[in-house]
């Protein structure tokens, strides 16, 4: 006498270990090809495949026996493709968007660096007074009173020469705008 895969459940749902193999013996090839035909891959039909009868003893006790066990079945198959598309999605934008942020990081550290180097090579370009000045407040990070210290001028020097310094760093990024 054959036993039915709705008796199997129900008696697998109540904890009999061995109703629940004989069952997804039974019903294993199935999940496979259904598993298959809803991804098109068979390592995904796989991974689903074992995820499913992983989840199942879990699952089969919200088998009630109102439909066939195989329209249940199914059922569970069909959701966890689903949401397996879901997870795949979600971190298929995850990735992008990690993609794009590090693209922008690396745009934005090239924008710097060329700043950067602008600056450095403007720096050179100024009378020695004002590029220590400028390289004690910016590089150093000293306030004007503190720079005055260190030059051994006044602070209000330390100021003209900063305002000095932006009109002549000005005057050389509008020269090299001109030109191009």
């Amino acid at each position: 006498m054959i036993t039915s895969d709705e008796e199997l459940a129900q008696a697998a749902a109540s904890g009999d270990a061995g109703a629940f193999a004989t069952l997804l013996e039974r019903r294993y090839d199935g999940i496979f090809r259904l598993a298959y035909r809803l991804t098109g891959q068979t390592h995904q039909a796989e991974d689903l495949t074992q995820d499913i009868c992983a989840a199942l003893p879990a699952k089969i006790g919200g088998y009630r026996g109102q439909a066939k066990f195989t329209t249940w079945l199914y059922r569970v198959v069909v959701n966890a493709a689903q949401d397996m598309r879901r997870r795949q999605a979600s971190h298929a934008r995850a990735a992008a968007s990690w993609g794009d942020l590090e693209h922008m990081r690396r745009r934005d550290a090239a924008e710097v660096a060329e700043s950067l180097d602008w600056l450095y090579q403007a720096m050179n370009a100024l009378p020695e007074d004002l590029r220590g000045t400028l390289a004690l407040t910016l590089d150093a990070e000293l306030t004007h009173a503190q720079a005055a210290d260190v030059l051994g001028v006044s602070e209000g020097t330390v100021s003209w020469r900063m305002s000095e310094i932006r009109k002549r760093l000005r005057a050389m990024k509008e020269e090299e705008l001109a030109d191009e």
